[in-house]
């Protein structure tokens, strides 16, 4: 652990980051930034046991899909809608064709468009239903599930954290962790998740890895298209890879050959 207190401001930064756990902030600065998105798959991993633990009790006394829905909004009100609401100012951003300082004044814009709504609406509906699925399955697989598509969501902020990916603008959360992350921690926590989406899918233990891998591959794609329409990252591009990358790896979870 770094003697000046690294490690554990960017734990806290990273859980009041990426989460609503009750937790006091402590010192931020890029150091610190660097460490908290370094540590996001772990938040990530905590975040989805819980919502694996609301999914799979709710399961066992409610309909699945109703447990489902119930997890949806679980998982928003735990990480105050924030994910969403930067995906559907990204979509509008990227929908808008507009390149540079014009498409970050659409994504400044309080109200949402309409391809922030259709994006919304999808991601939801496509949780939601995977969600009900993954109800259906043992205790530990719908567990592993939630928990990989949960962590595989945080992994792709990690990613887009790496060092040589610029920032946007050079205020607000994308500047403060554009470019902090080194190639060790993406690496680690790709191999964590992919060891937990192991067990997600009973009989096909490669399925899991490889919905997690298809994801990030997915998001690589987005980020840098992202970074050639705005200029870099944003914290609303950092909350639309968490949704982008969850719902996928959701979706690769239940597909069936």
């Amino acid at each position: 652990m770094p003697a000046d207190g690294r490690f554990p401001a960017g734990a806290r930064l990273a859980l009041t980051t990426f989460t609503t756990l009750p937790v006091r902030a402590g010192r931020i600065d890029r150091e610190v930034a660097g460490v908290a998105m370094a540590l996001a798959p772990a938040v990530g991993m905590l975040l989805g046991a819980l919502l694996a633990g609301v999914l799979l009790l709710l399961a066992a006394v409610a309909p699945p899909l109703v447990a489902a829905a119930v997890t949806v909004g679980a998982a928003a009100l735990l990480t105050r809608g924030l994910h969403l609401d930067g995906l559907a100012d990204t979509v509008d951003a990227l929908g808008s064709y507009r390149r540079g300082p014009a498409a970050l004044e659409i994504m400044k814009k309080p109200d949402v468009g309409p391809f922030g709504v259709v994006a919304l609406v999808v991601v939801l509906l496509v949780q939601a239903a995977a969600l009900a699925e993954l109800a259906g399955r043992s205790w530990p697989a719908g567990a592993a599930a939630v928990v990989a598509a949960t962590a595989a969501g945080r992994l792709g902020v990690t990613l887009a954290c790496r060092r040589g990916v610029p920032a946007a603008r050079p205020e607000g959360l994308g500047a403060l962790v554009a470019g902090t992350v080194g190639p060790l921690a993406p690496a680690v926590g790709a191999v964590a998740v992919a060891l937990v989406a192991v067990a997600a899918v009973p009989g096909r233990p490669w399925q899991g890895p490889l919905a997690v891998a298809a994801a990030l591959a997915v998001a690589a794609g987005l980020l840098a298209h992202v970074v050639r329409r705005l200029g870099g990252i944003t914290g609303d591009v950092l909350g639309a890879t968490v949704e982008v990358v969850t719902t996928l790896v959701y979706l690769g979870l239940v597909l069936s050959a």
